[in-house]
């Protein structure tokens, strides 16, 4: 069986899986400040615990985005170093597909388009929509950014089926009442364990020094002024 670790940072939660001949193994934890110092020790437990040494891996992988600026980095500069120091290739994860991914496994249909919608911050939202077909997912529309309005304006029909974090902090403006919704991450390292496998499967390495995370947003900070105007919130 195949040895992957997967490493995703995108969000303000902190997911780790490590899929081996042993089973699944991951980590849950707080995000953002604390992603950096929990991570490294975090992987040699998991390591551990699977009975590997990090040249033993088939690969490393890492949710490249679309997420939170820092996050991005985080996660694809720890998987680029341990990659280039395992000499091992890279998988590059859609980290909006991984909240498909779950939504998948709370009861999300499979064949029809499900739109991921992520709370980007700032009044905006990282949306994508994918459909999963037999043993793989398919993009039917890559990651963007959009304001609430643009993104209804967007859809030439409602959606089928919706997910994501913007869903609660973004419900009146986006009107899908009675449209099938998962707006909770159930567990993102297990959906990150799949799409890694899924990666790999399906020939998707890289070079480590292909590794790059996937800006949608070309501003990542707000001023002083435009914060006090949004509340102070990030």
């Amino acid at each position: 069986m195949i040895s992957l670790l997967s490493i995703d940072s995108s969000t303000e939660a902190l997911a780790l899986a490590l899929s081996a001949p042993a089973g699944r193994f991951f980590f849950e934890g707080e995000g953002g400040a604390k992603a950096s110092a929990e991570l490294l020790p975090q992987v040699r437990r998991l390591l551990r615990d699977a009975g590997l040494r990090g040249e033993q891996l088939d690969a490393i992988a890492f949710g490249r985005g679309p997420g939170a600026f820092t996050g991005l980095r985080t996660a694809c500069a720890v998987a680029q170093g341990l990659a280039f120091g395992w000499n091992k290739p890279v998988l590059a994860l859609d980290s909006l597909m991984l909240v498909a991914q779950d939504a998948r496994t709370q009861g999300a249909p499979e064949g029809l388009p499900l739109w991921v919608l992520m709370d980007a911050r700032m009044g905006e939202i990282y949306a994508g929509c994918y459909r999963r077909a037999g043993a793989a997912w398919q993009v039917v529309e890559a990651p963007a950014l959009y304001s609430p309005e643009a993104l209804r304006a967007h859809w030439s029909s409602q959606p089928l089926a919706v997910c994501g974090s913007a869903l609660q902090p973004f419900a009146a403006q986006l009107s899908l009442e009675g449209v099938p919704a998962w707006p909770e991450c159930k567990s993102r390292a297990a959906a990150l364990a799949v799409l890694a496998e899924q990666a790999w499967a399906g020939g998707e390495h890289l070079d480590a020094a292909e590794a790059m995370p996937l800006y949608v947003r070309d501003k990542v900070a707000q001023t002083t002024a435009e914060r006090a105007a949004a509340g102070g919130k990030a």
